[in-house]
């Protein structure tokens, strides 16, 4: 399944064809979770892949061989893309789930759900970025033009899955909905990788001792997951994902923004996040 060039869209927001369709957007809008899932909500570019090898490392008490041998599209499949059914209907046991979903789009399919839902949420000027390099080497993504060009279509929301505002919005806003909800930063991930591991293990209610909190450290560092074939998307054709253009994994770092805004981009992001933001009681610590 090719598409590269089609754009799916579902409910007005954008999708890469790619792997989506209507058929595949629908199931996932109308998907029966299991009270035994664990469900990863994030907006791309924003922590997903090293929260599904946390989540992999924690259920197998940081026992890498999972992490290792099985790519995290197979082991932790993103709902609304078209190879998700096959895989769910084969799976045993409890499941981890990805999607990159809104709020309203998935919640009366969680509604009354016991699943475990871990939002993942990340500065915006970093995501901006890392979101613009990815779609310069995603060839299902649209070429990007300039930075400029991309971050005001970042900011206004007309990108591929909509708003980074309404997205996290949605989904904070309305966690007292969600029986199970944990929300997390890549930033608090990036300055206390343990701690966070920790808090990830507790709310799964998967304890884990000292020495598997060190082999869950160990092997999802970013050293680790940048070297691992199964998460560095090295598996995927270079006619899909073009490795020459860019690293997946690029530098794992908070703050990369400051590299790439100019202070006239940083002010028209900050004025943006401003105003979007103003009605949230969220207090993020980007820094």
């Amino acid at each position: 399944m090719a598409r590269l060039d089609v754009t799916e869209t579902f409910h007005s927001f954008m999708f890469p064809g790619h792997m989506h369709t209507q058929d595949s957007l629908n199931y996932a809008t109308n998907f029966k979770f299991q009270d035994t899932d664990t469900v990863i909500v994030t907006y791309p570019k924003s922590g997903t892949t090293w929260m599904q090898e946390i989540i992999t490392l924690v259920l197998n008490k940081g026992n890498p061989t999972v992490a290792q041998t099985t790519p995290n599209w197979a082991r932790a499949p993103w709902l609304e893309q078209c190879y998700a059914t096959d895989i769910l209907k084969a799976s045993t046991g409890p499941r981890i789930i990805t999607t990159h979903l809104p709020y309203h789009l998935l919640a009366p399919a969680l509604q009354h759900s016991k699943a475990k839902v871990i939002y993942v949420a990340r500065n915006p000027k970093d995501v901006s970025v890392s979101y613009y390099h990815f779609h310069k080497m995603a060839n299902f993504l649209p070429d990007p033009g300039t930075f400029s060009d991309f971050l005001i279509d970042f900011l206004k929301g007309a990108v591929h899955y909509g708003s980074w505002f309404d997205h996290v919005k949605g989904w904070t806003s309305n966690k007292k909905d969600i029986q199970n909800f944990l929300y997390i930063t890549y930033e608090e991930m990036c300055q206390d990788i343990q701690g966070s591991i920790q808090k990830v293990s507790h709310f799964l209610q998967c304890p884990l001792t000292e020495d598997e909190l060190i082999l869950s450290q160990k092997h999802c560092s970013f050293n680790s997951m940048k070297e691992n074939a199964m998460v560095n998307y090295t598996l995927i054709p270079q006619e899909i994902m073009d490795h020459s253009k860019g690293k997946f994994m690029r530098n794992g770092k908070i703050g990369d923004w400051k590299n790439v805004f100019t202070e006239e981009q940083s002010r028209l992001a900050d004025d943006v996040y401003s105003s979007q933001m103003a009605d949230s009681s969220l207090l993020f610590k980007w820094e």
